[in-house]
């Protein structure tokens, strides 16, 4: 059988397709699991200060930072002032601003760094990490706990996926959690949101 150019022998594919739904469903699997896990109720000090600050700033490293950055796009979709913190537009960080911190250990020293930089000016710092006992999380006015492996964890206990991968992931879906519940509660219509999209692209 031939895929994309590329041979594979019958047995080889059955095979290989099998272990891709068994990954799609473990994946999946894992993310449920966790959502039963995670502490909604950890979420409102984090939709309240959103929506009481004058300026959003975000910040993680690696793929964390990608689904920050996702979250980044919807929040400012929804209307408010947000940056992405390592942006050459990316303005200093002060008093009445808002710095949402993720870092699955909690102990990336950039990360800490910068929660320590925005609580110098009075901004708030709302954490989140596998870790509530780490050092970001001593920082940090608000901490909402993802309960995942960490990056380093590799007994298979909290997840069979590589890495802090599980973590990453449902990073993503939690800031789509905050961002719905925010727009329900504004009441928006989407096709206001979507006037706000990119149209250079």
């Amino acid at each position: 059988m031939k895929t994309e150019g590329i041979e594979i022998e019958h047995m080889d594919f059955q095979r290989l397709n099998s272990e891709l739904q068994s990954n799609l469903d473990l994946i999946l699997e894992e993310n449920v699991k966790l959502s039963r896990k995670i502490d909604t109720e950890s979420l409102i000090p984090l939709i309240t200060s959103i929506q009481h600050s004058e300026r959003i700033f975000l910040i993680a490293a690696g793929r964390s930072g990608f689904a920050l950055r996702g979250a980044a796009m919807r929040l400012m979709h929804h209307g408010l002032t947000v940056y992405f913190v390592g942006d050459t537009t990316t303005p200093a960080i002060k008093k009445g601003d808002l710095l949402i911190v993720a870092s699955g250990s909690g102990t990336t020293a950039s990360m800490v760094r910068a929660a320590e930089k925005a609580i110098a000016v009075g901004a708030k710092v709302v954490a989140i990490t596998t870790a509530p006992e780490s050092d970001l999380a001593k920082l940090a006015f608000h901490t909402v706990v993802i309960p995942a492996a960490g990056k380093q964890e590799f007994d298979g206990n909290n997840s069979k996926q590589y890495a802090g991968s599980l973590f990453e992931q449902f990073l993503f879906l939690l800031m789509d959690i905050v961002f719905q519940s925010l727009w329900k509660i504004q009441g928006t219509p989407a096709e206001v949101l979507w006037e706000r999209h990119a149209n250079l692209e």
